[in-house]
């Protein structure tokens, strides 16, 4: 980190273009201010993205950046980071651009563990085309593309991580300013492939896609958020938690049958075993609340790192370490 103090301001670049009431406004906003605080030189930080509405945001930070092609962003990220292992590399899709076309270099980004920060910005709709449904649109859901209802099942980014072996996986909800901050710093100190599913509305093709956890209110009765070592308690008044029932979960109210805090299940982020993780991560409404905050955080040998240190490795065993050098490993002989 720099001795150098940066403010916001140090990392904003350009004016945004997107619509009014877009999540990506609140979102950029908390991006800014997580640089911020993380106080890493903008010169020190590469933001890759692909195609999308989401994929404009490398021009409004003050960083290097590299606006690519449809579903190439995670693959390009890893060759910035493994060209230049010193960089913090933030790679920002849209669930389309990340989850569909870009679907394959996801998930083998994150198998590889490579130590960057994968934003996966999700409004469960194709908003630069127009409206199309998109992997995380809900079955039935009615698009341009699906004017009777989608006839597939949507692909759950947390599933999918996990079942890429991620190590790390937040939710946050794009308009929730501090927790998404939160988020956002812990996914940077992590060494490893961060994914962070960001909660987000398109209000002209997907309206209120996110409707129970858009406001403070809706979070407080529709959202828990998990901390690492904390009971897992939620709710208006916090007067509901979260406990297991044979394999899976069931939600409860404190002082209903003599519960109490000490009965309900304490989050533990650093679990190997990620069971627990997962099925945190996949409670949806109108029963379960929705998992907010670092859900997994597992600490395991990076991609980029082991790389470099294989390069190492090698040349020290090798009596060449150039081209010329190299050539002169063979027989040689002078024309004259």
């Amino acid at each position: 980190m720099s001795e150098t103090k940066y403010t916001m301001q140090d990392y904003k670049f350009g004016q945004p273009r997107w619509c009014p009431g877009c999540g990506d406004h609140a979102f950029l906003n908390s991006l800014h201010k997580a640089m911020a605080e993380i106080g890493k030189a903008p010169k020190d930080i590469a933001v890759i993205s692909g195609i999308g509405c989401s994929s404009r945001l490398p021009y409004y930070v003050n960083t290097y950046g590299f606006h690519t092609i449809h579903g190439r962003a995670a693959a390009i990220a890893t060759g910035v980071k493994v060209a230049n292992p010193e960089l913090t590399v933030w790679q920002v899709s849209g669930d389309g651009d990340g989850l569909a076309i870009g679907g394959n270099h996801f998930i083998h980004a994150v198998r590889r563990n490579i130590d960057m920060n994968m934003i996966l910005l999700n409004n469960r709709i194709y908003g630069l085309t127009k409206g199309q449904y998109s992997p995380t649109s809900e079955r039935g859901f009615v698009s341009k593309s699906s004017p009777f209802g989608t006839v597939e099942d949507p692909f759950y980014p947390a599933e999918l991580t996990f079942g890429a072996r991620g190590r790390f996986f937040a939710r946050c909800v794009a308009v929730d300013g501090a927790a998404s901050v939160d988020v956002l710093q812990k996914a940077a100190a992590h060494k490893g492939a961060s994914v962070i599913e960001v909660l987000q509305n398109c209000i002209i093709f997907n309206d209120n896609t996110h409707e129970s956890v858009a406001t403070k209110e809706g979070r407080a009765k529709n959202a828990i958020y998990l901390e690492h070592g904390k009971s897992m308690v939620f709710g208006v008044d916090r007067e509901l938690g979260i406990m297991q029932e044979g394999f899976g979960l069931k939600v409860v109210k404190l002082g209903e049958n003599g519960i109490t805090e000490k009965d309900l299940l304490v989050h533990d982020a650093h679990c190997e075993d990620h069971t627990l993780q997962l099925k945190l991560a996949l409670m949806k409404g109108p029963e379960f609340p929705i998992a907010l905050g670092v859900i997994r955080d597992v600490d395991a040998p990076t991609y980029d790192a082991a790389l470099a240190e294989q390069i190492e490795e090698v040349k020290a065993k090798r009596n060449y370490h150039n081209f010329s050098e190299l050539l002169m490993t063979n027989e040689t002989w002078e024309v004259k």
